[in-house]
């Protein structure tokens, strides 16, 4: 598939809606086209394709992936390995599903530190995963070189020997990867020579060695039949068991993903017990100071002489205190309204009554807030006036 090709299907894919949209969230499907896009352009033998993938708990959905082969130098040749990329639902805040995909003559090497018997790559590029710098380039490019230091396949030997090398993969014709340790079974030197067939019989009969034919063939069939029982049975039982252990992985990915998140809201909470000790102090600190002032004053209250309230603020000029008698009978008014408002409300005061009284005093209080205007503008006229005095005294 060419570029333009790959560029086109992934936008056709992801950009469908309804039932067989594909479960991205619609924030991160420009990246994930993006990343895929990189990731074909730098290895052109990784195809992005659509397919149905099963959960461990049974649900299926319908996934991208990136399926094809990744190089892989050792010992100074370059083979390909065979590999499954799924990007889960949750891509790509969290790592992709890394499966090796080994064709019919190749077998997963065992017991491998990297990959499980069933195929599943774990490496710390996966486990070390960081939104938004990873990605799967630099993913493709680890593996690559984790592979290079321990093979996870090799080819598997066929029972019989073919003249032709086997190209089971690799670039360079490689005929086996690494070969398996060949099981040689010796004979006993014990063994008897095989017996002559008996002289055929003067009457056309022979029966004796039909009926030995029979026994050993019947011998060869029963030994057959056990085995290939044997066989499949253990077959469903190591499926069985990958299939266990395989959950149990996933359990334990679940388990240490839990176990950050609780150590995450573990270490807020005592960041935020800390802070909340550290404000408590201050408040207590604050409390002390009120308290003595409060302390202080109450001895000042005491022996202070007896306050007339209304002579406590004095004007030092007389526009200064025209603007605050027009202000005080401003908000004196207002408070006039306010009650005329309540008593029409519950019904003691007639609407007409009311109505002349608002018209009395809003008349009464638009003369006072004219007048409360005219006094300010006269006493900005006077400061500008008197700091323009200053300034031509400061410049002579």
């Amino acid at each position: 598939m060419v570029p333009s090709q790959i560029q086109q299907f992934l936008s056709s894919v992801l950009s469908q809606r309804g039932p067989s949209s594909l479960p991205y969230s619609e924030d991160t499907k420009w990246l994930i086209r993006n990343h895929l896009v990189t990731l074909t352009g730098a290895y052109p033998s990784l195809e992005p394709k659509t397919a149905t993938f099963t959960h461990n708990d049974g649900r299926s959905v319908n996934l991208l992936q990136a399926d094809g082969t990744i190089p892989m130098p050792f010992h100074g040749v370059t083979y390909n390995i065979p590999v499954v990329i799924w990007l889960m639902e949750s891509y790509p805040r969290h790592p992709p599903a890394v499966y090796v995909n080994p064709t019919r003559d190749m077998v997963i090497k065992r017991p491998h530190p990297h990959v499980s018997p069933s195929g599943l790559v774990s490496i710390p590029c996966l486990q070390n995963w960081i939104y938004p710098s990873s990605n799967i380039v630099d993913l493709v490019g680890e593996l690559s070189r984790t592979f290079s230091r321990d093979p996870p396949l090799y080819a598997q030997r066929r029972p019989t020997p073919s003249p032709i090398p086997s190209t089971s993969f690799g670039s360079g014709g490689l005929s086996e990867y690494v070969r398996p340790p060949v099981v040689i079974h010796h004979t006993s030197h014990s063994t008897s020579t095989p017996r002559p067939y008996p002289p055929p019989s003067p009457y056309g009969g022979s029966g004796r060695a039909h009926t030995d034919d029979a026994a050993e063939v019947y011998k060869k069939n029963a030994i057959k039949r056990i085995m290939e029982t044997a066989h499949g049975d253990i077959t469903a039982m190591r499926k069985t068991r990958e299939a266990e252990v395989e959950g149990l992985f996933s359990a334990q990915a679940v388990l240490r993903r839990r176990e950050e998140e609780v150590n995450r809201g573990l270490k807020g909470m005592q960041d935020e017990k800390e802070g909340l000790e550290a404000q408590l102090q201050v408040v207590l600190m604050n409390i002390d100071v009120l308290e003595g002032w409060v302390r202080e004053s109450e001895g000042k209250v005491k022996n202070a002489p007896i306050l007339d309230v209304d002579n406590a603020i004095e004007c030092t000029d007389v526009l200064s205190k025209q603007i605050l008698e027009c202000t005080s009978a401003d908000l004196a008014i207002e408070d006039v309204v306010y009650s005329l408002d309540k008593a029409v409300q519950e019904g003691v005061m007639p609407f007409d009554q009311y109505l002349r009284n608002v018209r009395l005093l809003s008349r009464e209080q638009f003369f006072h807030r004219a007048t409360a205007a005219k006094v300010r503008a006269t006493q900005m006229q006077a400061q500008v006036a008197g700091m323009a005095a200053r300034a031509s005294n400061y410049a002579t």
